[in-house]
């Protein structure tokens, strides 16, 4: 059985900073490639960020490219997403993943994993 959980949301000004960490049970981290998408009420989940098994390879989406930075801890089985200069446009719940592709991808249907979310508010 493996399940995802993240913690780490909450409500921030914009410009403030988060960090949501995914903690993995019932899988070793180390052999999965993993990621963060986010969702709106009424959109289709969006993928933000991917990293190797190994954190050598990191593919982030354009919207958040240069902001945020997706890490991990194979020793905690831990993956992280640190959010700075958040905007109102970044609110969305966020949801940790899990592929066992052997390469980075943003294609949500290639994760086989996933977590239960947690929600981001970004305030103006």
């Amino acid at each position: 059985q493996v399940s995802l959980v993240e913690s780490g949301g909450g409500l921030v000004q914009a410009g403030g900073s988060l960090r949501l960490s995914c903690a993995v049970f019932g899988r070793t981290l180390s052999n999965s490639v993993m990621g963060w998408f986010r969702q709106t009420p009424g959109k289709v989940r969006e993928f933000v960020a991917a990293v190797s098994g190994s954190g050598g390879i990191t593919h982030y989406s354009d919207p958040v490219k240069a902001r945020f930075t997706i890490s991990r801890d194979n020793a905690k089985n831990t993956v992280y997403l640190q959010m700075n200069s958040l905007k109102p446009e970044d609110t969305a719940v966020y949801y940790c993943a899990a592929s066992t592709m052997s390469a980075v991808t943003a294609a949500a249907r290639l994760y086989n994993y996933w977590g239960q979310g947690t929600q981001v508010t970004v305030s103006s």
